[in-house]
């Protein structure tokens, strides 16, 4: 009996060229998010002194958009060039980076759906954190303001959060003109206003709380939160299949080229 090796083997331009697509993508989103997390600190006088870094307390919004853009870059980087070039190293780096990514987006889902109270406890310990260090930071501060907005909560549980912060606490010791009130995105908005005022809510909390839900939202951000999910469900899950689909596709390519590279290669070598 006989046996051959054909030797026209050959890598396929059409997964080359489509695994080079996807990468560009998100190379350039990658460099996008760096110039704009670079310019944001450039803003804030980072650039020139990064120990404002470690002098915040809670989260620089930032440093997040700086990490995704790294990764984003780098795997986008490797994508790209280890398609064009049919480098097996770049191309197996960029499709065990993926696999990994995509098995920690799956432990946090589940380990979010088991243990809930521990997430809600972690989550609500993160929001104070964030509250004590709101007049620190614009952008944690701008954060903030969108998530009340959008949600039309305030606080943690509650405005009484806002004690967390020196600015806003109401003992005695502050005489912060902003004392035993809440920020302006708290506030229930007026439609008469064209103007935001962001002064609404001063003072507020020095009233009686049952005439608080007047002038500001009394609910609190974790509990709008989790309101919210049960209502959006299928978006989410629908987002969340989305970019688990774009990464499963991501890993076929690039494991389809690999294949390829490696049956030219030994097709020479025999």
């Amino acid at each position: 009996m006989h046996y051959y090796r054909y030797s026209n083997a050959e890598v396929s331009c059409w997964y080359k060229y489509l695994l080079f697509s996807y990468n560009i993508v998100f190379w350039l989103a990658g460099v996008v998010f760096l110039a704009v997390g670079l310019w944001a600190w450039s803003e804030k006088g980072v650039l020139s002194d990064l120990t404002k870094v470690t002098r915040l307390h809670g989260v620089d919004p930032v440093v997040l958009v700086l990490i995704v853009g790294v990764v984003m870059f780098t795997l986008g980087f490797a994508g790209c060039v280890g398609a064009l070039r049919e480098n097996i190293c770049l191309l197996q780096f960029f499709c065990g980076a993926i696999v990994l990514i995509f098995f920690l987006e799956l432990a946090v889902a589940v380990l979010a759906f088991l243990f809930q109270d521990w997430v809600r406890d972690r989550f609500r310990e993160f929001f104070e954190i964030n509250i004590k260090s709101y007049r620190d930071d614009i952008d944690l501060q701008n954060l903030i303001d969108s998530l009340q907005k959008a949600n039309q909560c305030c606080g943690a549980y509650g405005p009484e959060d806002w004690d967390l912060n020196v600015y806003f606490n109401c003992s005695g010791e502050s005489y912060s003109r902003e004392k035993c009130g809440v920020p302006f995105s708290c506030c229930v908005p007026d439609p008469a206003q064209k103007v935001v005022n962001t002064q609404c809510g001063y003072d507020v909390r020095t009233m009686t709380k049952n005439k608080w839900d007047e002038s500001i939202f009394t609910k609190g951000c974790i509990p709008a939160l989790e309101a919210w999910l049960p209502r959006n469900i299928y978006i989410v899950a629908g987002v969340f299949i989305a970019v688990s689909l774009l990464q499963i596709f991501g890993i076929f390519l690039a494991r389809t080229l690999i294949s390829d590279i490696e049956a030219v290669k030994a097709g020479h070598h025999f």
